[in-house]
């Protein structure tokens, strides 16, 4: 699930099963399932992800949907967007596509942030394709694949200039970053501009990872969570030992040995809690709760909290949003 706030206030929230629905400013009621969604494959933890609005919508209603799609192989994340209009999705265009189709239904990711150059970023997850156990599978690390990476695009998909170059045969000029495992959350810092995630972990070793381009963030050659295809007895449970660097980027936190399943991230930036500006909010699935995450004027985490009354909730937190409207802080889309 994701949500986005229209300039009104309403809500656009996506649903698994492919719909994109209106909500009240106050979040009382649906008023309206916008139509033209593209067809989405719902099985597994694939369905309708993100949504984000375009930082210019007021001159042109565009609105952009990541989403598992279906097609030759398998599915794989894809991005669309098409302009709100009349409550339907009109000239609506697939402006990229995650390459390879893989089997599974695992993994898709996926947000979407926008910088202010007009570009934005897609984070795209590895679709539960890589095991530590067998390292010829590892389509995290291969840059010729789009599979366990972020990438850049402008508004309308195509490549803008600027990103890393990758010097391995076959890299593809959109890559931002790659080494990541499923990156279900991602906001830009206000302060620098530069994009933070987070990501699940295998069992525990959950991370937050300021992105950096060009740098590989390990998975699935490090990670401090136990994959699967290991007994978390096993003293090699942690590959590559856990610690990231220097080969690879070390993550800015870490949940561990228990995985809270991060979803969503936002930083605060508004004027109701001013001790709380600057802080990052944290969603989590199986932890059921919202982190708050204290950053120092290094970019590390200098404290870390689950907020009480959002604990207290018993929900699974999917995204995580500050409100448009007065006198409001962060908002949540809840699953059960």
């Amino acid at each position: 699930m994701g949500l986005a706030f229209l300039p009104d206030g309403r809500m656009l929230v996506t649903q698994k099963g492919g719909s994109l629905v209106i909500v009240h400013a106050d979040g009382s009621a649906v008023e309206a399932t916008v139509s033209g969604i593209p067809a989405v494959n719902a099985s597994g933890q694939g369905g309708l992800l993100d949504v984000a609005i375009d930082p210019d919508f007021a001159a042109d209603p565009w609105v952009y949907l990541t989403y598992s799609e279906d097609g030759v192989g398998g599915a794989g994340t894809a991005l669309a967007r098409g302009r709100l209009i009349s409550n339907g999705l009109q000239d609506l265009a697939v402006i990229w596509r995650q390459a390879p189709k893989v089997g599974g239904g695992a993994h898709f990711g996926s947000r979407i942030v926008f910088r202010s150059d007009k570009t934005l970023y897609v984070t795209a997850g590895e679709r539960g394709q890589d095991d530590p156990a067998n390292p010829t599978a590892q389509n995290a690390q291969n840059v010729a694949k789009t599979l366990g990476k972020v990438v850049r695009l402008n508004r309308d998909g195509s490549i803008p200039p600027g990103n890393p170059v990758f010097a391995a045969a076959g890299a593809l000029p959109g890559l931002w970053s790659l080494g990541h495992r499923n990156p279900q959350g991602a906001a830009l810092h206000p302060g620098t501009g530069e994009l933070w995630l987070t990501e699940h972990g295998p069992r525990g070793g959950d991370e937050l990872n300021r992105v950096l381009p060009g740098s590989n963030y390990g998975w699935p050659l490090v990670s401090y969570g136990c994959p699967y295809s290991f007994a978390q007895s096993d003293p090699a449970c942690q590959p590559g030992g856990g610690t990231h660097a220097p080969t690879y980027e070390e993550p800015k936190a870490t949940w561990q040995p228990v995985s809270t399943a991060p979803s969503g991230l936002a930083f605060y930036s508004g004027d109701k809690f001013p001790e709380w500006r600057g802080n990052a909010f944290a969603g989590a699935l199986a932890g059921q709760s919202l982190w708050r995450i204290v950053l120092d004027a290094s970019g590390n985490v200098s404290e870390r909290e689950e907020v009480a009354a959002v604990k207290a909730l018993g929900k699974r937190i999917r995204d995580v949003r500050q409100a448009r409207m007065a006198g409001s802080t962060c908002s949540a889309t809840t699953a059960s």
